[in-house]
């Protein structure tokens, strides 16, 4: 089993991931606009 702290610091590290994520989504989808305005 593991332990209490162990099952929060994963937890924290997951929201973390989608939070980095999410953040990457942004910055493609603005490129993927410019880049067809460009077009």
């Amino acid at each position: 089993m593991a332990g209490t702290k162990e099952i929060k610091q994963r937890i924290k590290s997951v929201k973390n991931t989608k939070k980095i994520t999410k953040a990457m989504e942004l910055v493609a989808a603005s490129k993927m606009k410019r880049a067809i305005s460009k077009a």
